[in-house]
């Protein structure tokens, strides 16, 4: 399967500018044989805009959603993005996967707000969220949750082939991108694609750094700091390969208490 990161650029556009920017990256994935495109962490709304997010938040089915269905079965092309979804009243941060045939596959709700503005306006989701794609079972985790060692090895002991991160990391932790990310892939035989905004927005610089990591923990592509296509192909042959070479899934059994998923 071909995967595809739009690091985005992150200041000052409204949710038509953000759809049209949407369906010209999906419009190049679609050239280049992609089949899922993942864009970064509250890309409907962007993430640093304060108080702002209460009035873009919009539920799963919302007018967003609607448009961007339509553009993915358009081009063919699944689909990731962060939003701020709006249930009951109730505000996540959270990431959803709509298909190459415009139907919702899965909405993750962000289960560990770092500290700072997230848990002002919004709540903590729960449970592990995966699905099939394409011949392969992929999971969503949002940002944040991707530094947790449990967080993915609950979603890697679930079956997960391919972790799907939209984030919005800041310029202060290139560590995360250049050396957790790569790590978490390696330790659970998992691609993983993390996907972040480029430029700045409202004051917070964003690193770039997105990256498509193999199941060995090697780059399969990465970004620079500017606006970019990134993409790479993967392969469930690749994950056995990777699993049967270094057994970390099976052999964690045998620290029960430690390594159990708490994520």
């Amino acid at each position: 399967m071909r995967v595809a990161i739009f690091q985005s650029m992150a200041v000052g556009r409204g949710a038509d500018t953000r759809l049209e920017r949407l369906g010209s990256a999906m419009a190049r994935a679609a050239a280049n044989g992609v089949e899922l495109l993942v864009c970064p962490e509250l890309y409907m709304s962007g993430y640093n805009i304060g108080d702002a997010l209460p009035e873009c938040a919009e539920p799963g089915d919302g007018a967003f959603a609607r448009a961007a269905a339509k553009l993915a079965k358009w081009h063919g092309v699944a689909v990731v993005y962060g939003f701020p979804e709006r249930d009951s009243g109730v505000l996540y941060n959270a990431a959803i996967c709509i298909s190459g045939e415009g139907q919702t596959l899965a909405i993750h709700r962000k289960r560990v707000l770092p500290p700072g503005a997230e848990a002002k306006y919004f709540t903590t989701g729960t449970g592990d969220t995966l699905f099939e794609l394409g011949g392969l079972k992929v999971a969503l985790i949002i940002c944040y949750e991707a530094e947790f060692p449990e967080a993915v090895r609950n979603v890697a002991q679930a079956g997960a082939d391919l972790v799907v991160a939209p984030t919005a990391l800041g310029a202060a932790w290139p560590h995360v991108a250049h050396k957790v990310i790569p790590t978490r892939a390696f330790e659970n035989g998992i691609y993983l694609a993390y996907a972040n905004h480029a430029g700045e927005e409202a004051g917070l610089n964003y690193l770039g750094a997105s990256c498509i990591v193999g199941p060995d923990g090697h780059d399969l592509a990465r970004a620079g700091a500017g606006e970019e296509l990134i993409v790479a192909t993967i392969s469930r042959e690749a994950v056995e390969a990777a699993r049967e070479r270094l057994p970390y899934l099976r052999d964690c059994a045998a620290f029960p208490d430690k390594m159990k998923g708490r994520g």
